[in-house]
């Protein structure tokens, strides 16, 4: 019986379906995006995200970890230098599946699967709407300031058309 047995196998043996998650694993990592079936997108994602998150925590027994499941030692690497340091605060969610249509050959669901924090896409209106929630804080708090810097402002304006006399004098003089 299957019961509450919920993975996808693939249609592959353990072993071919595990090497075959780990390598598309690795190149998740080195290349940040891969495109791929939808079937082996959504299983990438429940073998990748565990190992992503023990990257969070870089310790010897983690980076052992995530070796014997990865087998390579650039990508592991990869993962515990560049990657952790930009999904460090983030709780969860590290992977993100777009659809992209149906392939050709046989109609399979095609997709992008790729690393959240490296698509400029996203990120740019993420920053976006950071800048503009952090102005508009900054007009609430700059407003009472602005209308003290007001007299301030009238003084350098009656010296401005004495700094300007001189100019127009000199084309005078010559």
């Amino acid at each position: 019986m299957r019961h509450n047995k919920s993975f996808n196998h693939l249609s592959r043996k353990k072993a071919h379906r595990d090497s075959l998650l780990a390598n598309m694993t690795i190149s998740l990592i080195m290349h940040k995006r891969i495109n791929t079936t939808l079937a082996k997108a959504k299983a990438l994602r429940m073998y990748a995200e565990p190992l992503i998150n023990r990257a969070k925590e870089d310790t010897m027994a983690n980076r052992r970890l995530v070796f014997s499941y990865l087998q390579n030692k650039y990508a592991v690497s990869e993962l515990f230098n560049d990657v952790a340091q930009k999904i460090g605060d983030r709780p969860g969610g590290y992977t993100r599946i777009l659809k992209t249509g149906n392939r050709l050959g046989d109609n399979a669901q095609m997709c992008f699967i790729e690393l959240v924090d490296y698509n400029p896409t996203y990120n740019a209106a993420k920053g976006a709407e950071k800048a503009a929630k952090s102005t508009r804080r900054s007009r609430k708090k700059s407003a009472a300031p602005k209308a003290e810097a007001a007299p301030a402002a009238e003084e350098p304006a009656t010296e401005a058309p004495k700094a300007e006399a001189p100019a127009a004098e000199e084309p005078k003089a010559e």
